[in-house]
């Protein structure tokens, strides 16, 4: 059999599959109150009498209080089209928190097509705070474009690498429901040909996981 060397790049996430394939993310409520009606008022009515303030916007019950299980957020016809010859219970990445962050992965080489993917849910403090990191995750993308109808507001970018002469395309997927983020990386590469699957191939299995997730969310609603 022919020597394939893999790109360094992908010598770390390949190492478990390549062993085996050699064996075989101030108010002051309205003006002041008039002398005349203040001279009314009770003169022995304290602060603490007054009515209380309306609850901040930002107190409100948040939309998703944790993160859902990750390796159950695709089906498993979903993995196997995607990641031709991996697990489908998938392996979740341990994570430092994770009622706010969990992450799993499935990953395998059949014959010379290698494929990757990975979901993420991050759960934020508050809506406001999901939309800012949308869109500073936005701004270290280039090229891409929005994607409709993936929760409230969803992006793609895919990007070709080469190293050591081996083509790499990955796409990615980053969307917004309410206080949460689901990220969604997919790549592949051809050890024979050494080159890349097509654009449109790594864009819509990327876009079709990302779906399959944000649903998966929207069930964990709690």
């Amino acid at each position: 059999m022919r020597s394939f060397p893999l790109p360094i790049a992908l010598t770390a996430r390949l190492s478990p599959v390549v062993v085996l394939a050699a064996a075989g993310w101030a108010l002051s409520s309205g003006p002041l109150a008039a002398p005349e009606a203040s001279e009314k008022e009770p003169t022995g009515k304290t602060a603490s009498q007054q009515s209380p303030t309306a609850p901040s916007e930002t107190q409100a019950v948040k939309t998703y209080a944790a993160a859902p299980e990750p390796c159950d957020a695709l089906s498993a016809a979903t993995v196997k089209s995607l990641v031709p010859g991996a697990k489908t219970a998938g392996k979740e990445i341990p994570s430092t928190d994770s009622d706010l962050r969990r992450t799993c992965s499935w990953n395998a080489l059949k014959g010379y097509d290698y494929r990757w993917l990975d979901v993420s849910f991050e759960v934020l403090d508050s809506d406001e705070a999901a939309e800012k990191s949308y869109s500073g995750r936005l701004a270290e993308k280039s090229g891409g474009g929005a994607v409709p109808g993936v929760g409230d507001a969803a992006y793609s970018v895919v990007n070709l690498t080469t190293e050591d002469k081996q083509d790499t395309r990955e796409g990615v997927v980053v969307a917004r429901a309410a206080n949460a983020l689901v990220i969604v990386t997919y790549n592949g590469s051809d050890f024979e040909s050494k080159k890349a699957p097509s654009t449109d191939v790594i864009n819509k299995g990327a876009i079709k996981a990302a779906k399959e997730a944000v649903a998966a969310l929207g069930k964990a609603r709690g």
